[in-house]
């Protein structure tokens, strides 16, 4: 035995390099017998493999140009990254963009602007801009709801995204006065920081349901009770993601601490199916959503992506003749989000946020329906020159997502369905969540919603409007093709949206159901960035 010792003993590195790639070779050739590549080209294809896995970082960091790649180019990136860091997010030496690309939009800005007076709100606070509109106000809701922002979290789980990641954005949201949709994973600790929760109802309803799995009113009233942070209910009809199809938990992401909140067994993959149990048609959704609003007092809404329209124009036709119905209706692009979805799903099923939103809004203004509901846009609306145009086409709030997840330090590594997330924002894993400084993380929410209202309000004041919901569809231009075929929105899509009612934003800020902790004259917590001693170079 020690002269086999030795004689190990006395290989060089070289040659155990030698013998090594000499085993792969013949595993590669001889074995293998999955993988063409390796059986023709042993070793060699190992490079192949190694070059593909790391594709994606190779080119979002050295390849790819500024503004090409998808979702979220480097410009947009870094827009988010640097105003959730309260730094310098502007940009010289004029656009990059192409401005002769298809559906590229331009906003007409007034000859004279918007001028404050003195003692304005926003002169005390350039940060506040809540939503027009009151969720729950036409049907007499006892619990009516004014988001104290026109930007919120939209619908993200605990579950899907790590705990870290939720509490980061929830406490970010209380500092910003913004609310937190929940997704359909149930309410978690991590939700109950402070901020207003929009709690969503979805085809699994996790947290409160019974023991088959079904809807349990009973749970939700407790819920509600329980936690008065929770403003208004959503139900998930179809998400951007995967519109009409159910979604999957995987059994290595159930923790302990997700089973007992999602109210879920361990060790088993949990199923949100592609349908509601509670109804089957939209005369059955309407006394569900009334069933819900009378039993909890809080105003209740829908959130869809959109296809056909035929079930729309039913749901606006038992409103107009019942005075029934949702208090606010959230409309997903079919672009897709957070969740994980086949690529026939997100990339062809259901409309781009665009077009659903046009399509529907025409609906419910046609029964003159508009102004019964807040209506909340969601599809890659987190950048103030698309919230512009969103509003003019009848938005009155804006849910966002992925740029949400960029604010806590996503960098869109697109591994949200795999558990190994590298910035611990999507997964479960312990240590890759420990990067996240819950702290850090929620200021750098709070940033990014003031400074994107900050904006969103001045490209307002430049129009020569004094809030957002102002805007018409006049206002915003989209490119068709060249300059010579641009058309306004009201052109393009063949409708004016319907005029809010707005009487100032005093108002607003002095409104009894004005959501978060927000009150007039009180500043929101952000300093002002200095422009010329600031630098986006450390993104």
């Amino acid at each position: 035995m020690d002269s086999i010792f030795d004689l190990l003993g006395n290989i060089s590195w070289w040659m155990w390099l030698l013998i090594f790639v000499v085993l792969v070779v013949i595993y590669d050739v001889f074995i293998n017998k999955k993988h063409i590549i390796l059986h023709n080209f042993p070793l060699v294809g190992h490079f192949r493999y190694m070059l593909e896995s790391i594709g994606p970082e190779l080119r979002q960091y050295i390849v790819a140009g500024n503004r090409e790649e998808l979702p979220f180019n480097r410009i947009e990136r870094g827009w988010v990254y640097a105003s959730s860091k309260n730094v310098n997010n502007y940009e010289g030496f004029g656009t990059d963009q192409d401005i002769n690309e298809v559906n590229y939009i331009f906003i007409n800005n007034a000859v004279i602007p918007y001028y404050m007076p003195h003692k304005h709100v926003n002169r005390e606070d350039p940060y506040f801009v809540a939503c027009a509109k009151v969720m729950g106000e036409f049907h007499k809701r006892r619990r009516p709801f004014r988001p104290a922002s026109v930007i919120n979290v939209s619908a993200m789980s605990f579950g899907s995204l790590s705990a870290k990641a939720i509490e980061s954005l929830n406490l970010g949201c209380k500092k910003a006065y913004a609310y937190h949709n929940t997704g359909e994973g149930g309410l978690s600790p991590y939700h109950k920081k402070g901020a207003d929760i929009v709690f969503q109802v979805g085809t699994g309803y996790f947290g409160i349901r019974n023991e088959d799995g079904g809807f349990s009113i009973e749970k939700l009233v407790k819920l509600v009770k329980e936690y008065p942070s929770i403003r208004a209910i959503e139900i998930k009809l179809s998400q951007g993601a995967k519109p009409g199809k159910g979604g999957v938990l995987p059994a290595s992401k159930i923790t302990k601490e997700i089973s007992e909140i999602r109210h879920v067994p361990m060790g088993k993959d949990v199923l949100s199916p592609p349908a509601h149990s509670t109804f089957s048609n939209m005369q059955e959704l309407v006394d569900w959503i009334e069933e819900i609003a009378e039993e909890t007092g809080l105003p209740v809404g829908i959130k869809a992506a959109i296809g056909k329209l035929d079930e729309w124009r039913e749901l606006a036709s038992i409103m107009a003749e019942t005075n029934r119905g949702p208090d606010f209706i959230s409309i997903d692009g079919g672009e897709g989000g957070t969740g994980a979805a086949p690529p026939s799903f997100a990339d062809h099923v259901a409309l781009p946020w665009i077009y659903g939103f046009t399509d529907v809004y025409k609906i419910f203004q046609a029964r003159d329906l508009a102004n019964h509901i807040v209506f909340i846009g969601s599809g890659k609306l987190g950048f103030p020159a698309k919230a512009a145009m969103a509003f003019a086409m009848g938005v009155d709030c804006i849910n966002v997502a992925r740029e949400a997840m960029l604010s806590v330090g996503c960098i869109q590594a697109q591994s949200c369905h795999t558990n190994t997330c590298p910035t611990g924002v999507a997964t479960q894993n312990r240590w890759l969540q420990a990067g996240i400084n819950v702290k850090d993380k929620s200021e750098r929410v709070n940033y990014y919603f003031n400074n994107f209202r900050k904006e969103l309000l001045e490209i307002t004041h430049a129009c020569g409007y004094e809030h957002p919901c102002q805007f018409t569809m006049d206002d915003v231009e989209i490119n068709l093709g060249d300059r010579f075929i641009a058309k306004t929105l009201a052109e393009t899509f063949m409708y004016n949206k319907t005029k809010v009612p707005f009487d100032s934003v005093a108002t607003l800020a002095g409104c009894p159901n004005l959501g978060g902790s927000y009150r007039k004259g009180k500043e929101t917590d952000v300093k002002e960035v200095e422009t010329e001693d600031t630098s986006v170079a450390d993104q």
